[in-house]
């Protein structure tokens, strides 16, 4: 059954997504959540290891018809810990590889967790977005293009001492959570993580542009949500620091992201076991943006896959991953999410063979703006509007979600897994 379940996750990721050269990340982030053994943990026992693999096959527009295997080792070593690898093959000679390392400890540091990720891919029909200072003609322009891109990331994160994060880092890893307050030394885990990276992408259209990016993040988190998967209560803000050092001809810059997610139980009635609203706001910066920097001759800017964006799975989901790139942006999204009393996947063929608690109906809204001027009116003028619905499950303690979204100018169809907020 957990070799089927990985199957439909792995395969909804790539079926999907047209543009094949932005299902990696978000692979990682589902995986890292959901290979927690959190009735283990809080049980305080020490399970088994438990290794998972499987083929899988499909086809996109970039990729063509490909081919690869994903396995997954739950409990790599220590309880809490995870390690995730993939690897495809397609017919145009496009290819992918990724190991991802999580939630390690070193004995007697009880608070701290270390994770490795790293990935390279080959894309010999990538879809790619040039910001309007990589293209000639100062526009944003969508191209096209064989490219090679990957990165590599070790993150350190601290878990600090206080209200949930008071038990231990493994203890944090817990789903359910209850007694939500708005005071951080009374609810939640509050986190400080570090991590270093490097990053690159080369395009074969144009080999002028910048391809390399390293440096450092520095992430705040207070993560005070209820549950992971279906939030009710409380809420999870972020503060990301990321500087870029300089490299060869190009300078180094600082960008930084704030997010804040809240959600409120509206209750149940005749027809609902569940009703939330959900909310975030997202909004970034490049306060390097305008710095010139004498020694390069160049303004001290981040290349456009490394620095702030709006387009994607999670963003503006009416747009394509990265449609929108630039110095600052803006994000409001607002979801209307359901339970549904009436559930008869249990008994459905197929489904019946996973453990389904829940599916969710939700409708959403968003607005976002991209500018090269991080100022109010700039970011809120000519805003990209997204409406949409969608439907989503958890399937084994993981979410996978479904959503068609329509943006000004485009829609998409996303299937995906964790929800966007």
């Amino acid at each position: 059954m957990k070799h089927c379940l990985y199957s439909v996750a792995l395969f909804c990721l790539v079926v999907v997504d047209a543009n094949a050269n932005s299902v990696v990340e978000p692979l990682i982030a589902s995986q890292a959540q959901s290979t927690q053994h959190t009735d283990a943990l809080s049980k305080n026992k020490d399970p088994d290891a438990e290794f998972i693999a499987l083929p899988f096959i499909f086809s996109t527009e970039t990729l063509s018809t490909a081919m690869g295997g994903a396995a997954v080792i739950k409990h790599a070593g220590q309880p809490q810990a995870a390690a995730l690898g993939i690897g495809l093959y397609s017919s145009n000679d496009s290819w992918i590889g990724f190991l991802g390392l999580y939630n390690y400890q070193i004995p007697t540091i009880e608070q701290w967790l270390f994770s490795f990720e790293s990935y390279q891919g080959h894309y010999e029909q990538g879809i790619y977005f040039l910001d309007a200072n990589e293209t000639s003609n100062n526009q944003t322009e969508k191209i096209i293009s064989e490219g090679d891109e990957g990165f590599s990331r070790l993150h350190f994160k601290y878990i600090l001492p206080i209200a949930t994060g008071a038990n231990g880092a493994k203890q944090s890893l817990l789903d359910r959570r209850d007694d939500i307050s708005w005071n951080p030394l009374a609810s939640g885990v509050s986190s400080i993580k570090i991590t270093p990276y490097t990053q690159h992408r080369k395009l074969a259209v144009n080999d002028q542009l910048a391809d390399k990016a390293r440096g450092v993040e520095l992430k705040f988190e207070w993560d005070n949500r209820d549950a992971q998967n279906d939030s009710k209560d409380g809420g999870k803000t972020s503060v990301k620091i990321k500087h870029g050092l300089a490299i060869d001809d190009d300078p180094h810059w600082t960008l930084w992201e704030f997010e804040q997610s809240l959600f409120y139980d509206i209750g149940g009635n005749g027809w609902f076991d569940e009703q939330v609203l959900a909310a975030n706001v997202f909004v970034a910066d490049t306060p390097t943006w305008n710095d010139y920097e004498n020694s390069t001759q160049d303004y001290r800017r981040p290349p456009s896959f490394a620095g702030v964006y709006l387009g994607g799975y999670d963003r503006s989901r009416g747009y394509s991953s990265k449609s929108f790139t630039g110095r600052s942006a803006v994000n409001y999204a607002l979801e209307y999410r359901i339970k549904p009393q009436w559930q008869p996947l249990q008994n459905w063929p197929i489904f019946n063979l996973y453990h389904i608690p829940w599916w969710q109906w939700v409708m959403f809204a968003e607005v976002g703006k991209v500018s090269d001027e991080f100022d109010v009116q700039a970011l809120h003028t000519d805003m990209h509007h997204t409406f949409g619905a969608g439907v989503r499950f958890e399937v084994e303690n993981i979410v996978i979600r479904t959503e068609f979204a329509v943006g000004s100018v485009e829609s998409e169809f996303w299937v995906m897994v964790n929800q966007p907020f």
